[in-house]
């Protein structure tokens, strides 16, 4: 269905940010989709930036 994933796969493709270390001041390149960090990124001072949970559109059922 690869035809069928034009303007949805832009959405799910991974864009690299520059964002700045609150540590030491340095520009750190991260990897978002939807502004949301998708793996952890490490600075070069071991600051590290965590990756953000992603959204979820399934709820979570309770065990009975």
């Amino acid at each position: 269905m690869a035809v069928l994933d034009g303007c949805e796969g832009a959405f799910k493709t991974p864009i690299p940010e520059e964002r700045i270390c609150p540590q030491c001041g340095k520009e750190i390149e991260v990897f978002t989709v939807k502004g949301r960090v998708v793996e952890d990124t490490a600075c070069e001072c071991g600051y590290v930036i965590k990756a953000d949970e992603p959204d979820s559109p399934m709820t979570k059922k309770k065990e009975q």
